[in-house]
């Protein structure tokens, strides 16, 4: 059986990969203006959507800087930030483990050692830190209706979203897409190590899907 279970993976990853180059290839074709609006419209659906979860009091929000085509963040970043809230950005260590340092507007970026992202500069923090947080705002190449997940590929998510787990955390969570990366359930396999998502949100708008809580 074992020899199922490999194959298995290895179809259910390549399947990922292909979906994670195709969207990557669209990405490539958005203008300047179309990621301007793309960033406008995520910051205010994203920061109403930490509004309501936070009822109006300064709270604490895992988010990450999406750099080149991907889904732009920092307005978001910078909108929690103004309406008071803390902002976490991830920080990539090895093991595909993820720190966390406490964004603010005088913080320096720097390239990861690790990844092909910006992480900020400052002291960082551990899982449990950012397991208090009130809401996850993750990277994701597409996501389908089920809540299945395609990431960047790092799998550094997958873990720590499976660190919360066994913790008996369970905070509210949102993948950061596109409009047209929101596809049909089932069309993403889901392997044993995925994390279903229960939202997405997008310049259109935060949908809850059927993973939702």
């Amino acid at each position: 059986m074992p020899e199922k279970t490999n194959t298995r993976h290895a179809f259910d990853a390549a399947a990922k990969d292909g979906i994670r180059t195709a969207h990557r290839r669209r990405r490539a074709t958005l203008t300047p203006a179309d990621l301007e609006a793309a960033g406008a419209a995520l910051a205010v659906h994203g920061a109403a959507w930490a509004e309501s979860l936070s009822g109006g009091k300064p709270a604490t929000f895992c988010v990450y800087l999406g750099i080149g085509v991907e889904p732009p963040t920092l307005p978001l970043i910078t909108a929690l930030h103004g309406n008071g809230h803390q902002v976490l950005l991830p920080v990539c260590e090895p093991g595909r483990e993820l720190s966390w340092v406490f964004w603010s507007p005088e913080a320096g970026f720097e390239r990861s050692k690790y990844a092909p992202i910006l992480e900020p500069a400052g002291p960082r923090h551990g899982p449990d830190v950012a397991g208090e947080a009130t809401a996850l705002f993750i990277p994701a190449t597409a996501v389908d209706l089920e809540g299945n997940r395609v990431g960047q590929g790092g799998g550094y998510y997958d873990k720590f979203l499976g660190h919360l787990a066994t913790a008996g955390k369970e905070i509210p969570l949102a993948a950061v897409i596109y409009d047209d990366e929101l596809l049909p359930a089932g069309h993403i396999p889901a392997e044993e190590f995925d994390r279903p998502v229960p939202a997405v949100l997008a310049p259109s708008g935060l949908r809850s899907l059927a993973s939702g809580v």
